[in-house]
């Protein structure tokens, strides 16, 4: 054996060593940033109990489960006629509806995500699988009680308001029934409301002022029903926000891996489009590939231009390129470490179909060693994820990490 291969040998063993340790490093910090958050917990490692892949359990609000109705307000027909004896006092809404409002919000302003309770948890009330809930983990939630049963489109202008944050409009037909997304066409009567404004996504935490400016719609809207309600403090939510959008950065976690060709070798556009397409790949008007899965429709990685372009029709039929990337959004899908496997196998198929190379962001090849140490940082970001209770492609979590 030569000195050259045995330098070489060396050299990737250290490498291999290099990359493990580094990523034991990542790892142990997210922990320790998430064991701060939530008061010293420890992070739930792999073999310990936790959802089942793709598992998605369902947010909803956990103040609002089934309150008991009071004696005097017996629940009625959604048919049946409002008469005056029917109305509650203001104050005597406010104070039920700022009851439901504090049960909801979690007590320990650190900890801001709680598990999310069963599709069907609501004291019997069937819920559809997969139907929208409001989440009080991650949204501020304003409840309103209207005088009488009011239809969705009373709150054409708050649906059709731009904060700066998604919100969502949510809407029950009598005390303990399930909450429903409302849309301005949604047909039916509602006696309770909820207004949620997100609280942090990927373009950051909500503000104060854009707090304030939500309180203030909430305030302009409720006289036009008639509705009363409870304005949350909104410094309040605002630190909530804050304290959200720091944990999700830590664990914001996307995988990229190159296909590359030899310099100066490219890949003309047609070819690439043409390889992309045998593979399942379908060009999007993001400007990149995506490759969707059949059953549910769903994006589960991207191919991206190795150049800051994005792809084009117009453009793969006049150009070439370097290569290619490979891209995992790991919250945002189901089950990232088979999505992972996945999408490290198209890779390694496209580098053969198009003689190039699976390289890291240094240009360095990529091995079997170094692409599990890569897995092994997905399997550490699922495993955080889920300790704080965002399942990776969840409702929550397509929340928390789009924008």
């Amino acid at each position: 054996m030569s000195s050259l291969q045995l330098g070489l040998i060396i050299g990737g063993i250290a490498l291999v060593v290099g990359v493990i340790v580094y990523n034991w490093l990542q790892e142990r910090r997210v922990r320790r940033r998430i064991e701060e958050a939530f008061g010293g917990k420890p992070v739930r490692g792999a073999s310990e109990a936790a959802p089942a892949s793709g598992q998605r359990v369902e947010p909803t609000l956990a103040g609002a489960q089934a309150r008991e109705v009071l004696p005097e307000n017996p629940p009625r027909d959604a048919d049946a006629e409002v008469t005056d004896a029917d109305y509650e006092p203001p104050l005597a809404i406010q104070e039920r509806i700022a009851s439901d409002v504090a049960a909801s919000m979690p007590t320990d302003a650190l900890a801001p995500l709680s598990p999310q309770p069963t599709s069907a948890a609501m004291k019997g009330t069937p819920v559809e699988r997969g139907a929208p809930q409001p989440d009080p983990d991650i949204e501020c939630i304003v409840a309103l009680q209207p005088v009488r049963p009011v239809a969705a489109g009373a709150l054409a202008a708050g649906m059709h308001a731009r904060l700066g944050k998604p919100l969502r409009w949510f809407g029950r037909r009598a005390a303990g029934a399930p909450w429903e997304l409302l849309r301005s066409d949604t047909a039916g009567e509602y006696r309770e409301l909820a207004a949620c404004l997100l609280l942090a996504d990927r373009t950051g935490a909500a503000s104060r002022p854009l707090l304030d400016g939500f309180v203030r719609l909430i305030s302009e809207l409720a006289p036009t029903l008639p509705a009363a309600f409870v304005a949350p403090d909104t410094a309040v939510e605002a630190g909530r926000a804050e304290t959200l959008d720091r944990i999700c950065a830590d664990l914001d976690v996307q995988i990229g891996l190159t296909v590359l060709k030899s310099a100066p070798a490219t890949i003309a556009g047609t070819r690439l489009r043409g390889v992309a397409e045998a593979a399942g790949f379908r060009l999007a008007d993001s400007g990149a590939f995506e490759w969707v899965q059949e059953d549910t429709g769903n994006v589960l990685y991207l191919l991206q231009n190795h150049r800051p372009e994005p792809f084009t029709a117009e453009s793969l039929r006049l150009t070439a390129t370097p290569g290619v990337v490979f891209l995992l959004d790991v919250p945002r899908v189901a089950d990232p470490i088979r999505v992972f496997d996945q999408m490290k196998l198209a890779a390694k198929r496209m580098a053969q179909t198009l003689e190039a190379t699976v390289v890291d962001d240094n240009r360095r090849p990529l091995d079997d060693a170094a692409l599990g140490a890569t897995r092994e940082q997905v399997r550490a970001t699922v495993a955080a994820l889920r300790h704080v209770h965002i399942e990776p492609g969840s409702p929550r979590a397509l929340a928390l990490f789009g924008g």
